[in-house]
């Protein structure tokens, strides 16, 4: 049985690789399809993957 690979990118934690999502207004069109609106993740801005670590300054 083989194993499964690890992700080779770093996946964002708030977002889950999920960076876009659809939002339901709960109204609709007059077509009758809904009104949604796209919603990005504040983290990764929409990309999907985890924020590269900030470079920390240590004072001697």
């Amino acid at each position: 049985m083989s194993q499964a690979a690890p992700a080779r990118t770093r996946i964002c934690a708030d977002c889950d690789g999920f960076p876009v999502v659809a939002i339901d207004t709960g109204m609709r069109h007059r077509d009758g399809t809904r009104k949604t609106f796209p919603v990005t993740c504040p983290t990764c801005q929409g990309t999907g993957r985890a924020p590269a670590p900030a470079l920390v300054r240590a004072a001697r």
